[in-house]
Parts: structure tokens; C-alpha cells; sequence
């Protein structure tokens, strides 16, 4: 005769309906919280953005904001006529980013196609972790690198009598863009599904044109996502450029010229700027101007992403 009781023998059962009915009456609560979690990242940024705004906004009533974006002259520091023009920052900063991104797109996406589709085993895990490693490496120490490694290399092969400068920055930022490149690239690569890669071959299809036949056009919002975030990597990096790209301000006229960029010059003087006074508040107003062109730069993502849809339906 069995000894153990109904209650007993049940025991198990009842905890396995009584946790699906746990859920369901914490369902609402759960929904509440994936509800908040993906409204805070829009509610961050709008703080963030409001911050920087606030303190940027008593400029706008003494500033002229034709000199300031068309003027190269930038002296905040003079007593007499101090001088807030960004032209030259903000040439400074397209030449690096544009420079970078040329160098890092096409060797992002190479190496993301060659780990995805012509490497395997353990040389392409090898290479997988070598990639992230670089990804990893901070700014600080790529900036060491490119004063101290990168720099007498230029000299000697420029001539120029310093190695900081639009080429140098270029070449850093592109060796940071590339780890952000190829992992969202692979990434992208390997959702094509593996039917369009067999139908393809089986039509005659190299390996060539499997990939850029087949599977750029398949995956090319995956892909344009990658470049995008390797040219957000490019705009916002800071402590790289600044010792990478000799922080002069003047309008370059090749690569061997030394530039400054917005990012630098907030933080190479945000911290000696009176707090409250009108160098620190136009120190927030070029904030408030990376903020626009990071803004540019994914709307018009955005736009190019909903037209290719828009032609594939």
C-alpha cells in the first residue's frame, strides 16, 4: 500500500500550474516594464539633448551665428575681441570623418565577406577574436599610437616635419571604424538565408557573384547600418583626434595639414571654460551642432533604408 498522500503525490503538479499562473497575473506589470525600457532610450536621449541644449541656450540671444559658422577665427580665449567662429572645426571635421570612412568602409566590408563566406574554421575564429580585441582597445592608447608609431612613419615618408595631421587622424579613426564594420557587416551577411546562396550556385553563380549579386543586395540594411555606425564612431571619437591631428585651427589644403575637430576642442577646453560664461555656454552650442549633423546623418540613413524598401515592394 502506498503510504504518501494525495496531497503529497500532487505536490509537483501543483507547482507547474502555479507558475504559468504567476505569469499571467504579473503579465501586465511585465508589459509595463518592456513598454518603459524601450521608451527610456528616446527619453535619454531627449534629456541629453536637453542638457546640452539648456546650457547653450543664453547664446542665443548675443550671438552671431553668421560669424560663427562662417568665420575660421576662433579665440575664445582673447580679452579684448574674443572670436567664436567654427568653419575651420567644421572642416576639420568632415575632412577626418570623410577620410576615415573612405579607408574603413571598403576594408570593413572585406573582411566582413571574407570571414563570412571564404573563411572557416579555427583561423576564421582567430580572426574573429583579433577583430574584437581592436574593438576594445580605448581611444587614449590609439591616439598613443598614432603620435608615437604613426607619426615618424608619415615623416619619413611625407616629408613633412610632422606627423600629426589629417592622414594620420584618418588612419586611426579608420582602424577604430573597422571592428564596428565588420562585426554588424557579418552579422548581416549571415542572415541571408543559405537558399539564396545554393540557388545562385546552382545557376553557374561564382562565389564572386554570389556575393556581390546575391548577398549585398539581400543584406544592404544590414550593411548600410555598418558603415553608418563605423561613420558615428568617426564624428564622435574625441581623444584619438585630439592627439592624432596636431589641434590647429586653420582650413587644410592636404592631408598633411594639421585640423582640429569640434570633439576636440570640447574636450581640450571645456574644462579650463568659467563655468556659466560665454566660452563654456559656445562650447555647448558645438555640442548642440554634433548633436544636428549626428541627426542629419541618420535621417538621411533612414530616408535611403524606407526608398530601397519602397523599390523592393
Amino acid at each position: 500500500m502506498n503510504s504518501e498522500t494525495p496531497s503529497k503525490r500532487g505536490g509537483r503538479g501543483w507547482i507547474f500550474h502555479a507558475i504559468p499562473a504567476a505569469i499571467d497575473k504579473c503579465e501586465p506589470i511585465i508589459e509595463w516594464l518592456i513598454r518603459i525600457c524601450g521608451w527610456s532610450a528616446i527619453l535619454f536621449v531627449l534629456a541629453i539633448f536637453g542638457f546640452v541644449f539648456r546650457e547653450a541656450l543664453p547664446v542665443l540671444g548675443w550671438l552671431d551665428f553668421r560669424e560663427f559658422l562662417t568665420s575660421i577665427n576662433w579665440r575664445p580665449d582673447s580679452e579684448t575681441n574674443p572670436q567664436y567662429g567654427i568653419l575651420a572645426l567644421l572642416v576639420g571635421t568632415g575632412c577626418i570623418t570623410l577620410l576615415s570612412t573612405l579607408m574603413a568602409v571598403p576594408l570593413g566590408l572585406g573582411a566582413a565577406v571574407y570571414l563570412s563566406e571564404f573563411c572557416s574554421g579555427k583561423v576564421r575564429e582567430t580572426l574573429k577574436i583579433v577583430i574584437e580585441l581592436l574593438a576594445a582597445i580605448p581611444s587614449i592608447v590609439w591616439g598613443f599610437i598614432g603620435v608615437v608609431v604613426l607619426g615618424p612613419i608619415l615623416i619619413k615618408f611625407t616629408g613633412q616635419p610632422i606627423g600629426v595631421n589629417i592622414l594620420n587622424g584618418s588612419i586611426i579613426l579608420a582602424l577604430m571604424s573597422v571592428p564596428v564594420i565588420v562585426s554588424v557587416g557579418e552579422d548581416s551577411l549571415k542572415a541571408v538565408p543559405d537558399s539564396f546562396r545554393e540557388a545562385a550556385l546552382s545557376l553557374g553563380a561564382s562565389r564572386w557573384e554570389v556575393v556581390y549579386k546575391v548577398l549585398f543586395p539581400a543584406a544592404k540594411n544590414g550593411l548600410l547600418a555598418a558603415v553608418l555606425l563605423g561613420i558615428g564612431r568617426a564624428i564622435g571619437e574625441t581623444m584619438a583626434v585630439l592627439l592624432c591631428t596636431g589641434h590647429s585651427v586653420r582650413i587644410p589644403t592636404k592631408l598633411t595639414d594639421p585640423v582640429r575637430t569640434m570633439t576636440a576642442t570640447i574636450a581640450s577646453e571645456l574644462g579650463e571654460a568659467v563655468k556659466g560664461g560665454d566660452h563654456y555656454r559656445v562650447l555647448f552650442l558645438i555640442g548642440v551642432v554634433l548633436f544636428g549633423l549626428t541627426f542629419l546623418v541618420n535621417l538621411a540613413a533612414d530616408l535611403v533604408v524606407k526608398g530601397v524598401k519602397s523599390q523592393n515592394d
